[in-house]
């Protein structure tokens, strides 16, 4: 079972953790402000949106939002629960049909350690070419726990690597012989997890 067809089996379990998705994702948010303040823009796209949970908070903040996801079954729970947000379905690590720099921010929560290498790249290339002003990856930090390592290990997931190397692949990412972004930065937020804050190049 690839990535899309374990993602559709489990949208409907995942569900359940909405209202506390909701809750982190505002934590989050509320811990980010000093490095960086979302609602200070006014569009915004989650790719890897899942049921919505983010774009539910970025909306309450008052954020014209888009969401795109690779998982049919997540699109469906996520327009379920929030009807008056777009959502998109489409594989980000494919491309994103989205005209260039449609958003003002291009986000991903938790979407790029999962994925390997050369889907990072894509990734961040579709990322930085839709975003106006940011792109944002919000994802773990290189401070391990056995835990998270042994959980992130059993899906499957390219964790390990991305924790190693994911700020450089960030910043060595070239589309067309140009590096992707003129400037990334790092932020740590939480115990285990940081802000990527990268610059699309003009």
């Amino acid at each position: 079972m690839g990535k899309k067809g374990l993602f559709d089996k489990i949208a409907f379990p995942y569900s359940w953790f909405y209202s506390y998705q909701v809750s982190m994702f505002g934590d989050t948010l509320s811990r980010s402000k000093d490095v960086f303040n979302f609602s200070d823009y006014r569009t915004v796209l989650d790719v890897g949106s899942g049921t919505g949970a983010f774009c539910a908070v970025l909306k309450e903040m008052g954020l014209s939002v888009t969401g795109t996801d690779m998982s049919l079954e997540m699109i469906k729970v996520a327009k379920k629960k929030n009807p008056s947000i777009e959502f998109v379905h489409s594989d980000a690590t494919v491309g994103l049909p989205f005209p260039d720099k449609s958003f003002d921010i291009v986000m991903a929560s938790y979407v790029a350690h999962g994925i390997n290498k050369e889907e990072r790249r894509e990734l961040y290339t579709q990322m930085g070419r839709v975003a106006k002003e940011w792109v944002v990856i919000y994802d773990y930090n290189q401070k391990r726990s056995p835990l998270t390592s042994l959980v992130e290990w059993m899906e499957g997931g390219d964790y390990f690597n991305f924790i190693r190397h994911g700020r450089k692949e960030m910043e060595e990412c070239r589309k067309e012989m140009e590096l992707c972004f003129s400037e990334v930065k790092v932020f740590d937020i939480g115990k285990r997890t940081a802000l990527y804050l990268l610059k699309p190049r003009a």
